[in-house]
């Protein structure tokens, strides 16, 4: 299987490649020329292995550059009993609700309680191998712009990882002082945590433009490296959360939620794109998935591309209590505008080159209709959040954090705008221990403590849950990163992190 970029057609790689590379030369994203297709009778036939066994079969017919032995050896290291907290990652808790039938796939049981350990525990696996194939002698150096849970599932994936330096850019306003202090306290000796001041598109936007700069990448080539990318960009990202699409199907089915062959929805929240275009490659796989239901925060720019076929970034930019959806350019759209647009790359450079100049483009209309059938977006504002953490916690005894609870009440608001009571997939992405103010006070009338560590024994005493203990071994933990620098620095911070500057 070889891949190409959305901009370029003529830029094939191999599946080794474009995860050592992260992104193509001109800025396009890497997507398969094909997808392997699986029939209901092979679906069936996952049910019968675990989430380890259901990885390697999904992601070997992905990486044909691999050998069977070479994913295998990724999948058992990465999925471990002891980084998840049991032998399934990715355990689902049934909720219904009237005559709502919601799953909340749990993707948050890793080492860091986010969703992106999902992937992050499996990329410098695939990285370092996918380099040994390409890039041979080559040392790695990963960019990340982080809105919270990427930087610090990225900084614990590849810390002290042979022939890797992380450097992982936050907005200094701009994370949770749970998401803040992990990436603060991060060990390892190849990483570096910088703070911007600006918000998560300024960073996402400055890492791009690294990642592009000739004359940087000159002075890496001299030194003996190359950048590559730990964020959805990189297909290497992207890949390991299609696995779990698959596997909460499985479940649904050995569980007797679903019958094999019943269709579902996938409600995600979204941000970046990246977790729920992962659902929509997984239903051109051949998943039975009948509709995604994409859920924003106040940042809501994708509930109204979807709606009216025109994305426009210039907007008020909302700090918000489900921060790592604090987003206003989705990166990860763009692989999908390449697949609706049948693969039409000029079509496709065009769109992002108006909207890095303008900040505006608009969809075909044939576009709309296919976004029209796939997709339904809505978004949820703070206090709505809020209370449904509240009413989730009080009438269902489900605690949730705050980007769950966004795709909750947008779930909530598709079901009743549409009638479809089709059983929904909610992604679960983060534990409420890492917003934990947001959520004590969603959940308790008593005063809040002024610390945050003081807030997480508060929630945990309120709920009767258990701080994960990742979390809780940070109250004692050395802070060893206080780096912040502009938006127009990040090159030069970058250069004078890897000492060529």
């Amino acid at each position: 299987m070889k891949y190409n970029s959305t901009r370029n057609k003529n830029a094939v790689v191999s599946a080794s490649q474009a995860i050592a590379q992260g992104i193509s030369e001109e800025g396009g994203l890497f997507v398969p020329q094909d997808l392997p297709k699986y029939s209901l009778e092979e679906i069936g036939a996952m049910t019968k292995t675990d989430y380890r066994g259901r990885a390697k079969k999904i992601m070997g017919d992905f990486l044909e550059d691999f050998t069977a032995d070479e994913i295998s050896e990724s999948v058992d290291a990465a999925y471990t009993a002891e980084k998840f907290g049991g032998e399934n990652p990715c355990p689902i808790s049934y909720i219904e609700s009237g005559n709502k039938k919601m799953s909340l796939l749990e993707l948050w049981h890793g080492p860091t309680s986010a969703f992106k350990d999902m992937a992050l525990q499996i990329l410098p696996h695939l990285l370092t191998k996918s380099l040994k194939k390409t890039c041979d002698g080559k040392q790695a150096v990963i960019l990340v712009a982080t809105s919270g849970d990427t930087g610090k599932a990225a900084l614990e994936g590849f810390k002290d990882v042979d022939g890797t330096k992380i450097m992982v850019f936050y907005p200094e306003n701009g994370v949770s002082p749970m998401q803040k202090r992990q990436m603060a306290t991060q060990q390892g000796g190849n990483v570096s945590v910088v703070a911007i001041k600006g918000n998560f598109d300024d960073a996402q936007t400055g890492v791009k433009k690294i990642f592009t700069n000739k004359e940087i990448k000159d002075k890496l080539a001299e030194n003996n490296m190359l950048f590559s990318s730990a964020n959805s960009i990189n297909w290497g990202r992207l890949l390991p959360q299609i696995v779990y699409y698959f596997s909460a199907y499985c479940d649904m089915v050995s569980e007797g939620k679903i019958k094999l062959g019943d269709e579902i929805n996938v409600c995600v929240p979204t941000g970046n794109f990246g977790n729920i275009l992962a659902s929509f490659y997984a239903m051109n796989m051949g998943l039975p998935i009948r509709k995604f239901i994409c859920a924003s925060n106040a940042n809501n720019v994708l509930t109204d591309f979807i709606r009216t076929g025109t994305y426009d970034k210039k907007r008020h930019f909302y700090t918000t209590i489900s921060p790592s959806m604090d987003i206003l350019v989705s990166s990860n759209l763009e692989r999908l505008l390449y697949h609706l647009t049948d693969g039409n790359d000029a079509a496709v450079a065009s769109m992002m080159k108006s909207l890095s100049e303008d900040g505006v483009y608009t969809v075909s209309g044939d576009i709309k209709t296919k976004l029209d059938k796939y997709f339904w977006g809505g978004c949820c504002d703070d206090e709505n959040t809020k209370k449904t953490i509240s009413r989730l916690y009080k009438e269902e005894n489900y605690l949730c954090d705050t980007h769950t609870a966004v795709a909750v009440n947008v779930y909530e608001q598709y079901a009743c705008e549409t009638g479809d009571l089709t059983p929904t997939v909610i992604a679960s992405t983060a534990s409420p221990y890492k917003f934990a103010k947001a959520v004590l006070s969603s959940v308790s009338d008593n005063a809040l403590p002024d610390d945050e560590f003081a807030m997480v024994d508060a929630l945990s005493a309120e709920t009767k849950t258990e701080v994960p203990a990742p979390l809780a071994a940070l109250k004692n933990a050395k802070e060893r990163f206080d780096l912040s620098c502009e938006v127009e620095e990040m090159p030069q911070t970058v250069l004078g992190g890897l000492k060529i500057g």
